[in-house]
């Protein structure tokens, strides 16, 4: 069953959980005098799709909400009822609108008198295309033409700033451009790109702040982390993930939480503070298990639960040397990454060959690093996978020079890995 994007956007976009979503229909519900009798079931069923077509006091709370009506919500009416229902009385329609917040205005004036503003409609349409850029990264990871395309979101985002109903809608579309923008940093991240990955960064960072959104703001951190890394400044890498830890998000939501503390764990490992790094995986797990799975989040964020987690612990325990432990957690992480996450799936598999040929264990190594290749056939291999690659091959000479596998794994696949 198809989800309903366009609500799930929406309620991404006020960062509403369903069950807020729930209590605040049922607060105009009962303001006129109905049974408030939304539950977070109910609006389980409008976000999955199940229910396609709400009850008419329903959707009128709804669009009171959003400020937009129930189609742009991704509403859609039985085909019968579109010529067989009767509209309903305008005034009637008109004083319960009246009840929710300004943007209800817009929703029932007649369209020849509406103002040619930018309104919730307009932010969510954009914000839809943040998730198609993010299914094609999780596909296929990040590459320049992701990156132009993130960056023509951005810019669109910006140019309706000035043409925002409210400063509401402003902060909102400050927020996309926030997401858009670091997109493009990420897909630059993912290329290796490293100089214009920090503009981008830089510039995100900037929206978000713009935005008041802190959601945004730690996935900037998140991935200046991730850059410090490349850069080989592993101390900033460390500060980034303290700086993710810090965001209002990560202090209110687990979840985030999670992440933050993770991030921060990889970085501990990799400049040697084993303790720090073993505590903050702690943190990690802790905070995940707290976290709500059924609540609605923005979808750049899909990536991450529990077989990130144990990727993520995967690379931790194999730079502090417990190699066998981040082989069981590569396992752990491969048994669960979800089937569209093609990119993060070979990403864990090439950090499993190298946890195994850190064991000196180099005929199995090379074998698990051919199925990257196979993993990411037909789509052009991301500077970040192949750096961990040529990573992966330096190791296996080093520490096996003896063995022909090695020799033979490099004849075979320099070619593929190499390649820009």
């Amino acid at each position: 069953m198809e989800g309903n994007a366009s609500l799930t956007a929406a309620m991404a976009e006020l960062g509403l959980t369903q069950t807020e979503l729930a209590e605040k229909v049922n607060g105009l519900l009962r303001s006129r005098g109905c049974e408030g009798t939304v539950s977070d079931r109910t609006v389980r069923n409008w976000v999955t799709g199940k229910t396609k077509w709400p009850h008419h006091r329903q959707r009128e709370a709804l669009e009171a909400v959003f400020g937009c009506t129930a189609e742009e919500l991704g509403f859609r009416p039985p085909s019968a009822s579109r010529t067989t229902t009767e509209p309903e009385p305008p005034v009637e329609r008109r004083s319960f609108l009246s009840t929710a917040t300004g943007t209800a205005a817009t929703v029932v004036m007649p369209v020849d008198l509406r103002p040619s503003t930018v309104g919730t409609s307009d932010v969510i349409r954009l914000r839809s295309g943040l998730d198609t850029l993010m299914a094609l990264d999780a596909s296929r990871g990040g590459h320049e033409a992701l990156e132009r395309s993130a960056l023509a979101g951005a810019d669109e985002a910006l140019e309706k700033v000035r043409q925002a109903a409210s400063q509401r809608i402003r902060q909102r579309l400050y927020s996309v451009a926030a997401n858009y923008t670091a997109t493009a940093a990420w897909a630059a991240i993912d290329g290796r790109r490293l100089d214009r990955a920090q503009a981008r960064l830089n510039r995100a960072l900037y929206l978000a702040g713009m935005a008041k959104d802190p959601i945004a703001e730690l996935r900037v951190w998140n991935s200046y982390a991730m850059l410090s890394h490349q850069r080989e400044d592993f101390t900033d890498a460390v500060d980034a993930g303290y700086a993710a830890q810090a965001t209002g998000i990560a202090r209110r939501d687990p979840f985030y939480g999670s992440l933050a503390h993770a991030r921060t764990a990889v970085g501990q490992a990799t400049i040697g503070d084993r303790q720090a790094a073993i505590r903050s995986l702690g943190y990690a797990e802790e905070a995940l298990s707290k976290a709500r799975k059924d609540e609605t989040r923005p979808s750049w964020i899909s990536f991450y639960g529990e077989a990130e987690l144990m990727a993520m612990t995967a690379i931790a325990r194999d730079r502090i040397g417990d190699f066998a432990e981040a082989e069981a957690a590569s396992h752990q992480a491969l048994g669960s990454i979800p089937k569209q996450f093609q990119r993060n799936r070979a990403l864990a598999t090439a950090r499993l060959a190298l946890c195994q040929v850190h064991q000196r264990d180099a005929e199995l190594a090379t074998t698990t690093a051919s199925e990257v290749f196979e993993l990411m056939s037909g789509h052009q291999i991301p500077g970040r996978m192949r750096s961990l690659l040529g990573d992966f091959y330096r190791d296996l000479i080093s520490l096996a020079p003896d063995a022909s596998v090695a020799q033979e794994w490099g004849d075979r696949h320099r070619s593929e890995w190499s390649r820009p």
